[in-house]
């Protein structure tokens, strides 16, 4: 079974363009190594895949060319601990992190703008 064909039936990614995408750009990996899309996949390689900010390192169980619901996707894989570890940890960071527009309260009012036209023309 193709590799881009694995990764969308175990919903890595929304699309196989996307997972295709992914592996041609390096953020998926087999057994450590960069591959192509086409590559055959068998039960047991271990794969590294990044998706932005997350990271899996998952050992394939199962194979399945069809895509199913969340739970049947999950019987695909087996992810391992530090992998899920290091996934929580990240989690936990993004909770933490104060969102950049939370102060922000929609369009500044007319008083709001005399203020900064005032700072950018200080500034001059």
């Amino acid at each position: 079974m193709r590799l881009d064909k694995w990764l969308w039936a175990a919903r890595f990614f929304k699309t196989r363009t996307l997972a295709t995408d992914a592996i041609n750009g390096g953020k998926v990996q087999v057994n450590r190594a960069r591959v192509k899309a086409a590559r055959e996949i068998k039960p047991g390689e271990q794969l590294t895949i990044s998706n932005s900010e997350v990271r899996w390192e998952v050992t394939v169980q199962a194979l399945s060319d069809k895509r199913g619901p969340a739970p049947e996707a999950r019987l695909l894989y087996e992810e391992s601990p530090e992998s899920i570890k290091a996934r929580e940890v990240q989690r936990d960071k993004r909770k933490l992190q104060a969102d950049p527009a939370a102060d922000l309260s929609g369009r500044p009012s007319k008083r709001d703008r005399r203020q900064q036209s005032r700072l950018l023309n200080f500034s001059e």
